[in-house]
Order: C-alpha cells, then structure tokens, then sequence
C-alpha cells in the first residue's frame, strides 16, 4: 500500500517533468542559435604584482567567528606595509562592523546593506581591494603565519588565475574532507567534484578550482571573468563556476600545499541553513552550472537526458544529494533567463572547448600542455604501469616485465606503477624498486562489476579506477615522465592524449584474437555464448582503443599483421621487436645432464590457455607416448596449478604425472628435463617460456599456436605438430635421439641470443623512447607555431 501511495504522490511530478527538461533544453538552443556575434579579442595576459596582497573576508552574522580566527590574519599579512585585510559585512546582525571598527582597526570595512550572499560580498571586496592578488577567506579560517608568501609564489606566469591553499580542519579528529585539493570530471550527465587527500603533493600543483574561502585570485582575471556569478546566489558552487571558466579562458588555477589554512568547516552556512536548504541550492547549483558551462551539445544533451531520468528515479523512490530532483529542476528552470546571460558571457570567454578544460587541470596533462621539455631526451623518465605483479615473474607476462624493467631501470629514469591483488604482495617487489627512481603500488578493488548488456569487456572495466588514474597523473607530474608505458590492453584506457608525452601499449596478447582462438574450446551453450559475447565487446573495445595509442608494441609479426588486417591506419606505430624477449645471459645452456625420459609442462594455470593444453595433452597426447615408451614422465610446473582429480583420466598413465606447482626459479626444471611441451591451443603473443627453453638449451615440441611469432617451420627451431599422434611422436622422437634433440636445442638457443635478447631489445626500447618523444615534440612545436600566426 505504501508503494502505491508513494507513486501516486509522484505521478504528478512525473508528468510535469518533461516540460522541466524540455523548456530549458530548447531555450539554450535557441540562445546558442541566435548568437551571431563576433567573439570579442581577449585581453593580452599579464602577470600581476606579488609584492603584497588584500585579504578579503565576506561576513554575516559571524562576529565570534571573526573574534576567534581575524587575529591569525591580521598577523599573517604584517609583514609587509602593502598588505591589507578586509571584512565585508554582509548586512550582519550581530554588531559585527561595529565591533571590527573597535577591535581591528587596521582592517577595512565595507558594510553593505543587505546581504548578497558569499558571491555578492566578495564581489564587493575585490572592487574595494587596491592590490594585484586578492586572497579571499571564510571568516572561519585560521590561517598559518607563513601562508602568504607560497600563494604569491604561485603566480609565476602571466597566465595563472588562481592559487589554493592547504586545507586543515581545526579538529584534527574529522575526516579531510576539504583539502584545497580539487578534482573535477563529467559524468552521467553532470558536473562530478572532490577534494584529494594525497601526501605525495608536496609542490604547485594544477587543480579544478580555487576553494572560494582560500584561494588568492588575480584581481583583474576575476574581474574580466566577471567575479562570482550571481546567478548560483546564495552560496556553493561559484567558485567551481570561476575557476571552469579560467580553464576555459585558456588561464591556471594552481594548488600550493605549503600554503596551509584551517577551517571551522560550514562554520557559517551549516549554523545558519538546514542540510535539506543546502542539498536544495546544491542541486539547483549543478544544474545551472552546466546549462551556463557546457557549450558542446553532446555533453548537454546527456546531461538534460541524465538529468529527467535521475528526477522521475527521485520523484519514485526518494530525493538523493547525486542526484537530479524535480524540485532542483524548477529551482533551475525559474533563474533560466539568468543561465542564459550567464552562458553568452562564457562563451564569449572561452577560449579552448569543454574537453579540453576537463583535461588540463589533470597533472599528467597540464605537463604535456604546459611544461618546458626538451625536443629530445637522452636519458628518458618512463612511468612504466602494470596491471598485475611484477614479482616474482609466475607468468609469461610477469617474465616480459620483469626483465625489461630490470634492464631498462639502468638506461632510463624508471619509475613504476603496479597494480596488487593484496598488500602482502609488494615486499617482493624490493629488489626491483631499488632500482627506480620511484615505485608505487595500487592494491586494486574491483573497478566496475560485470553489468549485463554492457558494451565493454569485462576485463576493461574491472580495471577502471578514478584513483588509479589519479596517482598516474600525479606521477606523470611530480616525476616529470617522458614516456608513459602501459601494460596489457585493459590499461589502454589510461593513456592521456598528449602532444608531448607518449602513450604507448605493449599488447602482451592481442586481447580479441585470444578469445577468437580459444571459442573452438569452449563447452556448454551458455558459455559459448557468453565467450562470443566478449568477442564481439573486445574487438569493438580494442579496435577503437589502439588507434588513441601513440605506438603499439606486440609480440610477433603475425601480431602486427593481424592489428593491421583490421586497422590499416595501425601501419607505422606497430613495434614487432621490442618487448617480447628473455634476458639469456641470465639462463645457463646445458646440453648434458638431463634427466632421460621426462617431459616438462611449465606455466602459470591462471591463464586458460595452459589449462586448455595441459587437459589435452594428458588426455589425447600421454597415452600414445606412454603406450610406445612406459618409462615417459611428465612434470607440471606452474603457479596455481589444477587438482590431481581435474585432470582426465589417465588410466594406467595417472602415476606418469608429477604436480610440482610454483618454484622459486624456473631455471633449474628447464636444465633438468629432456623435452619441454607447449601444446597450446588458443591466445596470442610470443610464449616466454618458450623463449625460456631456447636459452636453457631443453628441446622443444609445440603447436603452431603455442610456437606462433617464433617458428613456423618444423624441425628448425622447435619441432612442431598440431594433432596429437604428430604431436606424440616428435616428443618420442626426441626423448629417443639424443644428437637430433641436441641439434634443435643448439639451433634455438643461437636464435634467441640473436633475436630475443632483453639487453639488445631493451636498447633498441629506449631508443624508441627518443625517437617517439622527438617526433611529437617537434610537431607539437610546428603546431604552437602555425596557431601563433594565425
């Protein structure tokens, strides 16, 4: 029965809600349509005068706020003749000119006579202010003696709006949850802010906004951004507002950590408004925000789109702070006059689009667009990010990593990235971090869970992560990157679009040609079905991905032929020979020694592909060799590996098997055993182990498939065969004649030194690295230069 009331009670805004939606969406077009005027020419850039500062302070109704913090400002701002402190009363109650006159005579006061709100009051004090910088402060702030000097430091260019402060609460106990710290992004339609917390942020650093209780301000960028709009009167937001349209005018806002305040949060707001008041500007806020912000129509068409849907889920099951209501909407609609003067203005002052404003307060970005850096790098800073473990290297991939990062770590500046199932995971990592400039680890959750219907891979979305991205473009920074380097296809989708920093992907297997190859092997409908599913999500993903890409490093040529086959706009940033390769000093070739008769499966069992191999191997390959040669073993060695009983069933062979699981070193099985196996079915890329088993002198039997990028020719390097009676009898031929195994053996390992060796490869890596860097930063150079004459 409740239910039912409820969507009565509901039905009427419903129906009403549509004509909230429609009325202002079709009232924006129409401005954005008859707006025939020419852009007028901005302003040249100039930078303000940073000897002194005024301190504007909005008040109303806060005399014992302004008893208690005031002191702390007046005394910061002493220390130069310059300096001045300013209260703006907002109409106040309390006595609180009256009572500055007597007890702060030094301080200014301009008395208003109504109050018009945060936005209005601070208007007021930058116009009564005489100094080039304008530090605006909630009168709930305490401020460190030395916070001026950091802020006026900020302003180093011409082109730098704002500078933030550091944000402590005076209660040490509450949560941060106002940093000074700010980060910003669009999504389902709307406007998405917060404060960071990150203790690596030591220096400058590009932010979203400028808090408008601590930030300083270019007095004379404000006024040509028109100060705080007061069409997002009484309060919340306006400083979001401004520092938007900063980005968009082409201007900085900069974070200074070193530059500390302390806040009494909502010490004025929360004492004089309810939460349900405050949710209530808040929601109205958002909306106008983008319906004067959002110039490009696709971002706000979503957001009209995102905006009723989120109202109708509100009106059916209750209001939400993240989301739209249609009491919010109303709210919105009855200023919409006001958003559309407002939004002639912002455009009139852009001067770069919506995605690019979003995009440079980023730190990895800001660097790309911003900072000095030479056309060519000798000695490059890579920022080299992982989805998984690095060490130990259990995996095929883990040995790819590992063993370039242990090489490039001493030709370039390394920095690394790596993603950790558990916490436990990072002290193995030690040896490897010794050996970077810097190291940090990211113990993953889950990004996004499975969704049914979605159109991106599962395997993408589990490893989106806003925090992930965060941290990457703070090190891209902080650690002035050169090169970023991304592992795996899921890692793809944090490379940034830069002019100037490369983005590269080592595709360790092309991601949907794995899936390809591994349907024949599926069982069951239902997860063929699902496989096919995820083919088609991983080719629509991949394909769409790889071209964002500045290069593309892959195992093989087959590979880069593959790529190609389907993008042929690829051709040209596809790297064959770079990555895929073992350090062979590191694996001693033996010949002698072996142990007779024994047969050698290596790999982790976490990857499907070996798990495949192995079931088919025991099931249609041991028993033929085992029937011809009863003295035959075969050992399994890997990570993860499968119960005894999942195996099928071997009959009589069951006591040939050896589950041997993880070793510490896989060097010592591969100088033990006579014939190594690589039955593999399905995937793609280059199988280190194999590599592994050229170097250490085991002679191998492979399917094309396991072989593929390495050998295509039977008997010249690896013997080779795809069904399981050819399969057998190169195992037995090999197990059988000694000089025939130690002649491929010796032909392998003078392949693998010549071809795929790490010190070679990871040379020809960094080389790659100048190269890259120089071609964009040289066209980047053309491209300012062409803009500049036009």
């Amino acid at each position: 029965m409740n239910k039912i009331w409820r969507l009565l009670k509901a039905l009427p805004l419903i129906l009403i809600s549509p004509l909230l939606i429609l009325g202002p969406l079709a009232a924006l077009l129409l401005a954005d349509l008859l707006r025939f005027r020419r852009k007028p020419r901005l302003a040249a850039d100039s930078r303000p005068g940073v000897q002194s500062a005024s301190v504007v302070i909005p008040n109303w109704n806060g005399r014992d706020l302004l008893k208690a913090y005031l002191p702390s400002v007046v005394q910061a701002m002493s220390g130069h003749p310059d300096n001045e402190v300013i209260v703006v009363d907002n109409g106040s109650e309390d006595g609180s000119a009256d009572f500055l006159r007597e007890a702060f005579p030094s301080v200014r006061v301009v008395a208003l006579e109504t109050n018009l709100g945060f936005g209005g009051g601070s208007n007021a004090g930058f116009a009564a202010a005489k100094n080039d910088v304008v530090v605006l402060l909630n009168s709930d702030m305490r401020v460190d003696e030395g916070f001026l000097q950091p802020l006026l430091a900020g302003f180093a260019d011409e082109t730098v709006f704002a500078v933030s402060c550091q944000i402590f609460f005076s209660d040490p106990k509450k949560p941060r949850q106002e940093t000074g710290l700010t980060q910003a992004w669009w999504g389902n339609g709307a406007l998405r802010v917060r404060h960071r917390l990150d203790d690596r942020v030591t220096d400058l650093f590009p932010c979203f906004y400028g808090g408008g209780g601590s930030c300083a301000f270019d007095r004379r960028k404000f006024a040509e951004l028109g100060g705080f709009d007061e069409v997002l009167a009484p309060f919340y937001l306006e400083d979001t507002d401004l520092g938007y349209m900063a980005w968009k005018r082409g201007w900085k806002v900069l974070y200074q950590p070193k530059s500390i305040v302390f806040h009494e949060h909502r010490g004025t707001i929360g004492k004089k408004f309810t939460d349900a008041q405050i949710q209530a500007v808040l929601k109205k806020n958002f909306l106008l925000f983008a319906w004067k912000n959002i110039h490009e129509w696709r971002r706000l068409c979503g957001h009209f789109a995102h905006a009723w849907a989120a109202a109708v889920v509100s009106a059916l099951v209750g209001d939400s702070p993240e989301r739209a209501s249609v009491a919010g909407l109303w709210r919105a609609c009855k200023q919409l006059p006001g958003a559309i003067r407002s939004r002639r203005r912002a455009q009139a002052l852009a001067a770069v689009d919506d995605r690019e404003a979003f995009q440079r307060p980023l730190g990895g970005y800001f660097r790309d667009r911003f900072a000095a850096m030479p056309e060519r790098v000798e000695r490059p800073g890579v920022l080299f990010v992982s989805p998984y473990p690095i060490c130990p290297p259990v995996h095929g991939g883990g040995v790819f990593m590992y063993q370039t990062t242990t090489r490039l770590a001493a030709l370039a500046d390394l920095h690394l990235v790596v993603l950790l199932d558990k916490e436990s995971e990072r002290n193995a990592h030690d040896e490897l971090v010794r050996q970077c400039r810097s190291a940090e680890f990211f113990v993953r959750l889950e990004g996004k869970t499975k969704v049914f219907g979605s159109m991106e891979p599962h395997a993408a979305r589990e490893f989106r992560n806003g925090d992930l991205e965060w941290m990457i473009h703070r090190i891209l920074y902080t650690q002035r990157i050169d090169v970023l380097q991304l592992e795996y296809t899921v890692m793809g989708q944090y490379a940034g679009g830069f002019r100037r920093i490369p983005s590269i992907l080592f595709e360790h297997d092309v991601y949907f040609q794995s899936i390809a190859s591994g349907l024949p092997y599926q069982r069951g409908l239902l997860t063929r079905l699902n496989w096919m599913w995820e083919y088609l999500r991983a080719i629509r993903y991949e394909l769409r991905l790889l071209p964002k890409m500045d290069r593309i490093q892959v195992c093989s040529r087959d590979n880069r032929e593959y790529l190609e086959s389907f993008r042929p706009q690829l051709r040209g940033r596809i790297d064959e020979n770079l990555r895929a390769g073992i350090d062979t000093a590191k694996y001693e070739y033996r010949e002698d020694g072996r142990t007779p008769y024994t047969m050698l499966f290596l790999g982790s069992f976490r990857h499907l592909p070996n798990e495949e191999a192995l079931r088919w191997f025991v099931k249609h390959v041991l028993p033929k060799i085992r029937a011809r040669e009863p003295r035959a073993r075969l050992v399994i060695i890997g990570s993860d590996p499968p119960p005894r009983h999942s195996l099928p069933d071997g009959g009589k062979d069951a006591d040939a098997i050896e589950l041997v699981g993880f070793v510490d070193d896989v060097r010592t099985p591969l100088a033990e055993y006579s014939v190594f196996l690589c039955p593999i079915l399905s995937g793609s890329g280059v199988r280190v182990k194999l590599l592994e088993a050229f170097a250490a002198g085991i002679p191998v039997v492979s399917t094309r498939k396991g072989a593929e990028g390495l050998a295509d020719q039977d008997g010249e390097i690896c013997a080779l065969s795809d069904d399981a009676d050819g399969f057998a009898e190169r195992v037995l031929d090999l197990l059988e004649d000694r000089e025939k195994a130690i002649r491929l053996a010796r032909a392998a390992r003078a392949f693998v030194v010549e071809e795929r060796d790490m010190q070679k490869m990871t040379e020809r890596l960094v080389e790659s690295y100048r190269d890259c860097t120089a071609v964009m930063r040289s066209r980047s150079v053309t491209v300012r230069s062409s803009s500049s004459s036009n």
